[in-house]
């Protein structure tokens, strides 16, 4: 038994050997510097924040409890902010109320102490002007390429229309995908559920019912912490045109457009021999589509010849719709030559007659280029990419655990004939 099981190790080891001798680790590239993430809790000191209705305390009590302990928590690389709404005003001048939105602590590296002195000040007071305070968030985030996220909570609707709470999630979700708002309902309402879930799905973010002061503790955590996990590529805005004759040249890296519904886009992209083209492309419903929709990534040659495609459906209410193609020139000289492939993004959404549907839905295409021009083989096969390389590994290995199994097995059996 010990010299079955000395064996098997030895087999695997063996693999393993393989298998590290045919993929050598490559050395990481340096990694540039990143930007500290930032983060600004929005917290609601509306007038029904005074209500006693969470494990025996008042709302207000409740978060501020979860802010002094999220403050305790606040990991080193993360910039945090607190703004408030109706925090200042008590008044009945609607006018007034609906501009009461303040920054309690500016954005920045936290200084414990006084942040959660600022804190201690808040009582419930005012209105509930969600759509300006989140606004004013998106200013006091600006600057830089770091993940930026809002974190709101709140205990009710906006109370300052018309400036739709959603709306202004989609204007600040259309100025680049680095903004995520997360939001936090404390009544478990259905009006209320229906807002702040809108608003996270314009941007990405989550919407999450707490009852507790421990989960509201834990959930603003959570995804302050979540920020500082986030590696962020910053896109770069394009627009892309009605053919592909006149559509912008694009080199590997992220875009962000707009499309209208049922819109075919173009885009352009040099690929040379020995090079795979890899692309995606994602199409955000940010807004209430009808079922069954779709989306198409093709690759075509300048002349409207298909190289590849790629294309995903659905049926329902969906955040984003994704698709994605790989293609590589065969070289056929030993002078690399560049081609132009055109890359068509399209889309099957459509909304009811009560939608708006300008401004179109956020596209984001994400392009990259392989090259290998020592060893052309080296990139995709039939859209393989490195997998044929990979099957030799796996075919060895398994040839190799087949051989010892066998010879293990036949071993085995010598052994019980002469017992």
């Amino acid at each position: 038994m010990i010299i079955r099981k000395r064996l098997a190790a030895g087999a695997c080891a063996l693999a393993a050997t393989l298998a590290v001798g045919l993929f050598p680790v490559s050395a990481a590239a340096d990694e540039s510097a990143q930007e500290t993430p930032k983060v600004e809790l929005v917290l609601d000191v509306s007038g029904s924040m005074g209500t006693r209705d969470i494990d025996g305390q008042s709302r207000m009590s409740a978060a501020k409890q979860a802010f002094n302990d999220v403050l305790d928590a606040v990991p080193a690389d993360v910039q945090l902010g607190i703004r408030t709404l109706g925090a200042n005003y008590p008044g009945n001048n609607r006018v007034t109320g609906c501009k009461d939105t303040a920054q309690l602590y500016p954005v920045g590296h936290v200084d414990r102490t006084e942040a959660k002195t600022a804190v201690a000040t808040l009582m419930p007071t005012g209105w509930t002007p969600i759509g300006p305070a989140l606004l004013a968030a998106g200013k006091d985030l600006q600057g830089g390429n770091a993940t930026r996220r809002i974190v709101l909570i709140t205990d009710g609707e906006d109370t300052c229309g018309p400036l739709d709470p959603c709306v202004v999630a989609r204007q600040l979700a259309a100025e680049g995908t680095n903004l995520t708002v997360d939001t936090l309902g404390l009544v478990p309402n259905d009006k209320i559920r229906t807002q702040l879930s809108c608003i996270a799905d314009a941007t990405g973010g989550t919407y999450t019912s707490v009852t507790h002061a421990n989960e509201l503790t834990s959930r603003v955590k959570q995804l302050v912490d979540r920020a500082a996990d986030t590696q962020v590529v910053t896109p770069t805005a394009t627009e892309g045109a009605a053919k592909c004759s006149t559509a912008p040249l694009l080199g590997a890296g992220l875009y962000t457009d707009r499309e209208e519904f049922s819109e075919h886009r173009w885009y352009r992209v040099n690929v040379s021999d020995g090079q795979e083209l890899r692309a995606s492309v994602s199409v955000g419903a940010d807004r209430a589509v009808n079922n069954d929709y779709g989306v198409l990534l093709q690759a075509l040659t300048t002349n409207g010849r298909e190289l590849v495609r790629g294309s995903d459906a659905g049926s329902g209410r969906t955040d984003a719709i994704s698709a994605g193609l790989r293609y590589a020139w065969a070289p056929n000289s030993d002078t690399p030559v560049s081609r132009t492939v055109c890359l068509e993004v399209s889309n099957s959404f459509s909304a009811p007659a009560s939608v708006k549907t300008t401004p179109g839905l956020p596209v984001e295409l994400g392009i990259g280029l392989v090259s290998s021009p020592d060893n052309p083989s080296d990139v995709a096969a039939f859209g393989l990419g490195r997998g044929w390389v990979l099957l030799v590994v796996l075919a060895l290995t398994g040839l190799l655990a087949g051989l010892l199994w066998g010879w293990l097995a036949r071993w085995r059996v010598a052994i019980r004939r002469i017992n």
